[in-house]
C-alpha cells in the first residue's frame, strides 16, 4: 500500500480506503492507478447508478 501510494502521490490511508470501497477516487487518481497496473480504469473500478 505504501509503495502504491507513493507511485500515485497519495497517502497510504487513501489506498486503504479505496480497497475497502470507502472512497471514490478522482478521475486523475483512477487514471494514475490504472496506469500503474497497466489496465483500463474500468477494470479497477465499477461505476453503478445509485437510484
Amino acid at each position: 500500500q505504501d509503495d502504491l501510494a507513493k507511485k500515485v502521490n497519495v497517502r497510504r490511508e487513501t489506498i486503504v480506503f479505496l480497497e475497502k470501497n470507502k472512497y471514490n477516487p478522482s478521475l486523475r487518481l483512477a487514471y494514475d492507478l490504472a496506469k500503474v497496473f497497466g489496465v483500463a480504469i474500468e477494470e479497477l473500478f465499477s461505476f453503478e447508478d445509485e437510484k
